[in-house]
């Protein structure tokens, strides 16, 4: 007897129809092909990892059924504009400046102090529809994985970079017009990327793991989880191959989110009771109707039945959100059994128990749940190992804990902890040739103060003291400026906001990671020791002293704010200026948390330099930033720019 696998066609492609499961105001998308590939050579092939393949055909638009919600036809318009405003600019070609000729229902971020004012979206090509083709990839070799992550992180970062600088210029009430001020900048951002093909998985549908995405990654907007594939309904919590579009007529399901939307779902973790979609009044949130065993609902039940796996995203409530909400991937469940039952408000609800399946990384919500207890009472968690509250005894502003559960290992309570490098007497006192310098601002710094014009005339940090983009170097107020400490242009001199910990790893020797969850773009903190001139960094060399060479980091702050791919003309950051470095910083005796950052060719931390306290540009600051959303517990790495050796000799 044939399994029910056996006769299954999975040559399925999306449905016109969306039925949503009505979701905490967030909102998600599901249009746009595969972003192009930066080196074909070095591409893994994706046909060459997967299991199950089957036909691609051509497939119609997509467009809105009536039961469609009202974020869904919000994103459509926003999607429609961004259409007509990039079409506009194919046929342009007589403006010299496509940006300041181009018609009022078409503006764009032409005023972004970040863009050159003859900054242009690339065009892309006909847009394709969502693939019917579904694969499974088996298995990934090392590069493979670190390619796949860095494509995932790579949209990522255009997403955010768009993101904020949408809001920025929205608050200055520049640009983008026809979108409309105080409108959803996500919604703009994912419009502006369909167009250009920026849309990650949309050339097949990916069953079970998406390669470059980790259990317990997290994301803060829906419409971030479609871009990269995870999930590809807007408003729905069931992401599914309609049945409208298969050849046998069954649907699929993929994905699915839990945030506690509906009364009748029961959450353990493991085991999860997830109800089904439809029957709930949109407006009221209530029960209002029966549910039905079709669209999602059916395509949970057939993956039971074909044992497919399923991917489980949960959303939390999270104040530190921009959105208020955090979305957590928490791994592949099973679904094991599904019933039609009488749910709370009387109406019939199909529910589906789900299995998490084992052998995974530890679930990102459980995480979660867990770096809160550390942080409350880490004795009540940890029960064995060394472990001490604070190794930089008072001298950062948030505690430096250290745990070692792994063997007997105290190297980083035997040196002196310095939370802020020392400079060489003749550095400190510079600055910028001047007696005293700094900006005369009273209150907070604005964009024509003196400080702003050394960063080339624009802040680098968001209101919220995220990094916009990347720079050379980084001017922040200081010492010899006039504004109060709650300046927005006063960030990484502040220190640690974000408990970190070094803790003992059987991959990595020692490591750090941090309790709290780290937003991209956030600082993290700053490489201290012994800073030595160049002949003294020769001397020292020789004698075979840890020390950490600032230019040997790769450029890797460029990455971060960059939207080339949306922006033909956009070029990294040139100014400030910074010359070639010759410092090091000597960590053999003292030294901080940052010595213990493990190495990675696809870090999650880069290197930027900052100057506050001296205007010496010889001398920067080593200041971390993160380059994604860092969970709880989660390794920092970064690139060091050499081979692993020298970063062994570094934290032994």
């Amino acid at each position: 007897m044939a399994s029910p696998t056996s006769s299954l066609d999975l040559n399925l492609l999306p449905s016109p129809k969306i039925e949503p499961k009505s979701e905490p105001r967030e909102s998600n998308s599901y249009i746009g092909p595969i972003p192009q590939i930066p080196n074909p050579n070095s591409t893994p092939d994706l046909n060459s990892l997967c299991i199950v393949r089957f036909t691609d055909p051509n497939t119609p638009l997509l467009h809105l059924s009536p039961t469609a919600t009202d974020e869904e036809a919000l994103f459509l318009e926003f999607y429609r504009l961004a259409h007509l405003f990039m079409a506009s600019y194919a046929s342009s070609n007589s403006h010299p400046n496509p940006l300041a000729s181009a018609p009022p229902p078409s503006s764009s971020l032409s005023s972004s102090p970040s863009l050159s004012p003859s900054s242009t979206l690339i065009i892309s090509k006909k847009r394709k529809a969502r693939s019917a083709e579904m694969v499974r990839v088996s298995s990934l070799g090392e590069q493979d994985q670190i390619y796949f992550r860095d494509l995932v992180r790579r949209t990522r970062i255009t997403f955010e970079s768009l993101r904020v600088l949408i809001i920025r210029d929205e608050a200055k009430g520049e640009g983008l017009g026809a979108f409309g001020k105080r409108s959803r900048a996500d919604l703009k951002t994912a419009a502006l990327m369909t167009d250009r093909g920026l849309w990650l998985n949309r050339d097949k549908r990916i069953i079970g793991s998406i390669p470059g995405i980790f259990v317990g990654d997290v994301y803060f907007f829906r419409m971030e989880l479609c871009v990269i594939g995870l999930h590809g309904q807007v408003q729905a919590g069931i992401d599914y191959v309609p049945a409208s579009r298969s050849s046998n007529g069954e649907p699929i399901a993929t994905s699915i989110i839990v945030s506690g939307g509906y009364e009748d779902d029961d959450d353990g973790g493991d085991v999860l009771i997830y109800t089904g979609h439809g029957g709930r009044d949109r407006n009221l949130h209530k029960m209002c109707d029966a549910q039905k065993l079709e669209g999602g609902n059916l395509g949970l039940e057939r993956s039971m039945r074909y044992g497919i796996e399923v991917r489980v995203i949960r959303g939390v409530k999270f104040d530190q959100s921009p959105t208020g909400r955090l979305y957590v991937y928490d791994g592949l469940y099973k679904v094991v059994d599904c019933w039609l039952d009488t749910g709370k408000s009387g109406f019939g609800v199909y529910k589906y128990k789900l299995l998490r399946i084992e052998g995974q990384e530890e679930m990102g919500s459980a995480i979660l749940k867990m770096s809160l207890s550390l942080k409350i009472n880490p004795l009540s968690v940890r029960k064995n190992g060394l472990f001490c509250n604070d190794i930089s005894m008072g001298k950062e502003t948030v505690p430096v804990s250290l745990y070692n559960d792994l063997d007997d290992d105290q190297d980083p309570l035997q040196f002196e902890y310095l939370a802020r490098p020392i400079y060489p007497p003749d550095v400190q006192e510079k600055f910028n040739g001047e007696g005293n310098g700094g900006c005369e601002c009273r209150t907070n710094c604005s964009d024509n103060c003196y400080c702003a014009t050394l960063n080339g005339g624009e802040f680098a940090y968001g209101g919220s003291g995220v990094l916009l983009r990347g720079k050379p170097l980084i001017y922040e107020c200081g010492i010899a400026c006039q504004c109060p400490l709650s300046c927005p242009n006063r960030v990484s001199q502040k220190g640690l906001k974000h408990q970190l910990e070094v803790f003992r790893s059987n991959e990595t020797g020692w490591g750090v990671r941090s309790l709290d969850l780290i937003r991209a773009g956030s600082f993290i903190c700053e490489f201290s020791g012994i800073v030595l001139t160049k002949k003294q960094t020769e001397l020292l060399s020789q004698a075979g002293e840890s020390l950490v060479y600032p230019n040997r980091f790769p450029g890797r702050w460029a990455e971060w704010g960059d939207i080339s791919d949306v922006f033909s003309d956009y070029l990294p950051p040139k100014y400030p200026y910074l010359p070639d470095l010759s410092f090091s910083i000597d960590v053999s005796k003292a030294r901080n948390i940052a010595c213990y950052l493990s190495h990675s060719c696809s870090p999650n931390v880069f290197l930027q330099f900052v100057l506050y306290d001296h205007y010496n540009v010889s001398y920067p600051h080593l200041m971390i930033f993160a380059m994604e959303n860092i969970p709880p517990l989660r390794e920092l790495s970064i690139d060091y720019g050499v081979v692993e050796e020298w970063v062994g000799k570094l934290t032994l």
